[in-house]
């Protein structure tokens, strides 16, 4: 009989990495797909992906999941129950410079990964969607059922379209697929163009940060262990969930953080202060986010609820001993 695994593509991004070793230490095989492609640094990345190859239950193939003859090849003839899609080009501010990246991977990939699964009886389609969707909404906590028609930037758009992509697949291949929108996530392993991770950086290099609109702009800084659990948590309720159209949750922190206390928490942890550069606000920028988590809570009895004070604290320290 041959094993059935779980496929998680991005497994040596962030968010990948942490659900890949939560499911291999609850004894799932893992099948990771990653490019390792140089967005950031690729070293973090290889070092992600050399704990998860401790574990003897878990499989990886370096892989662009652009290229589709290669990917249905890679995929044939293996057994899969669950999906979870975190393989995407990230990052609002880098959709100006290189559009071509967010529309080959956030939708050409996606499109190949549903047209792969659509009838293979999967039980359930993950997909990584992003608070961006909200855009120009001015009011707050955002919720799920709010209008997403209007992004302010590539990223937020191709993102949405993922969305409405994943509502195709779903009404036409009647395929299980759920959508988390993710907001501000941040921790050990983090990504190196996220704040805190940038902002860190460039305190222990004494060179100044730019904060934008004045640090009149907030965030639902979400830890990473509070996703992880999330989504965990979703993975294991699934049953409960109506098909008929695509389900989609927030997930993010439970408080609204106003960057310039996200900046003093920061200072107060490394013990120095930053210089500072102030810039206008952005124009594919949001200035407020914050995240309505009640439908996630209904179904998984849980929503994100690490303190910044605990979660910059933790980060600082891996931070510490991983570059020092």
């Amino acid at each position: 009989m041959k094993k059935t695994y779980i496929l998680v593509t991005g497994c040596a991004g962030f968010v990948g990495m942490h659900l890949s070793k939560k499911l291999l230490e609850k004894n799932y095989f893992v099948y990771g797909l990653d490019d390792l492609n140089p967005y950031y640094s690729q070293k973090l990345k290889i070092d992600r992906l050399k704990i998860l190859k401790k574990y003897k239950n878990f499989k990886f193939s370096k892989l662009n999941i652009c290229k589709k003859n290669t990917l249905f090849k890679k995929l044939k003839n293996k057994y899969f129950s669950h999906v979870f899609h975190f393989a995407a080009q990230a990052g609002v501010r880098y959709s100006l410079i290189n559009p071509d990246s967010y529309i080959n991977n956030n939708i050409i990939g996606f499109v190949n990964l549903l047209e792969y699964f659509k009838n293979k009886n999967l039980k359930n389609f993950f997909f990584a969607s992003s608070s961006s969707v909200y855009g120009r909404n001015k009011k707050i906590p955002y919720s799920e059922n709010f209008n997403t028609d209007y992004p302010k930037s590539l990223y937020a758009a191709t993102k949405k379209s993922g969305e409405i992509l994943a509502e195709y697949y779903n009404y036409y291949f009647k395929m299980n697929i759920i959508g988390l929108r993710f907001f501000t996530i941040y921790g050990p392993w983090g990504r190196p163009d996220m704040s805190l991770f940038l902002f860190t950086d460039l305190l222990k290099k004494n060179k100044k940060i730019n904060i934008f609109n004045k640090g009149k702009m907030s965030r639902s800084f979400t830890y990473i262990d509070d996703i992880i659990e999330s989504i965990f948590k979703l993975f294991m309720t699934q049953k409960n969930l109506d098909y008929k159209t695509v389900q989609i949750f927030n997930i993010g922190g439970d408080k609204k953080i106003g960057l310039n206390k996200f900046i003093k928490i920061l200072e107060r942890e490394i013990g120095r202060k930053f210089k500072k550069s102030y810039k206008p606000m952005m124009k594919a920028d949001v200035q407020n986010t914050f995240s309505n988590n009640k439908k996630l809570f209904k179904f998984i009895k849980f929503e994100p609820k690490t303190s910044i004070s605990l979660g910059v604290k933790n980060f600082i320290k891996w931070h510490q001993k991983y570059y020092n």
